[in-house]
């Protein structure tokens, strides 16, 4: 996984709550080979039109929009099944970090283990920058640039008169400061864990005999 420590990326708004990872990311693609990539299905049924396979007026299909990096969500994002290519199509698209109100539990977790930022803030928060977002593309032809800092574990983006502070887990937040999964993390302490095993049983040698 690349580290994430600061990011500055351009931002998307998606509007409606209970987005299932059914519709990032249908079933049927979870058979496609996982070593070529999931981005190209991020939201296919959305995207696609059906019936003409033509591209729907689906934001990400906006010019403005194709190559967001932070996605700005709504209300338990990522619910439904717990299928982990919802992270992978996400991930792959250009992804970085997913700010909502609330995630999915399985979906939240899958995000963590594989370098995908989940950032929870207040629901009247995000429904700002949302309309922020959209009020900017519409208006001026522009993005509106997000700033994360997972060191101070702020997000900051313009027209707010100071960063907002998000919590994380500590240990997930290292897990993503350095850029590894929990085994990875474990093993970088293999050192330490060994010099505290020699001298564990070299005070309690029964243990061994």
């Amino acid at each position: 996984m690349k580290p994430f420590t600061q990011f500055s990326g351009t931002a998307v708004a998606l509007e409606g709550r209970n987005v299932d990872t059914d519709q990032i990311i249908p079933a049927r693609f979870l058979k496609k080979n996982r070593a070529a990539g999931y981005g190209e299905y991020l939201f296919h049924d959305l995207r696609v039109d059906a019936v003409t396979q033509a591209p729907t007026s689906f934001v990400l299909n906006q010019p403005l929009f194709q190559h967001a990096t932070i996605l700005v969500a709504d209300h338990n994002f990522g619910c439904g099944s717990s299928r982990e290519g919802a992270v992978y199509t996400l991930a792959d698209f250009g992804f970085r970090a997913v700010l909502a109100p609330s995630f999915g539990d399985i979906f939240y977790s899958n995000c963590l283990k594989n370098g995908l930022l989940p950032i929870r803030l207040d629901d009247t928060i995000l429904s700002t920058l949302r309309a922020l977002i959209t009020e900017t593309a519409t208006r001026s032809g522009q993005n509106t640039q997000i700033d994360i800092d997972l060191q101070c574990c702020t997000v900051n983006w313009t027209g707010l008169e100071q960063p907002i502070e998000f919590s994380l887990d500590p240990f997930w937040r290292e897990c993503l400061l350095k850029g590894v999964d929990e085994v990875a993390l474990t093993l970088s302490y293999q050192s330490e864990i060994t010099a505290f095993e020699q001298k564990h049983y070299a005070s309690r040698p029964w243990l061994t005999a």
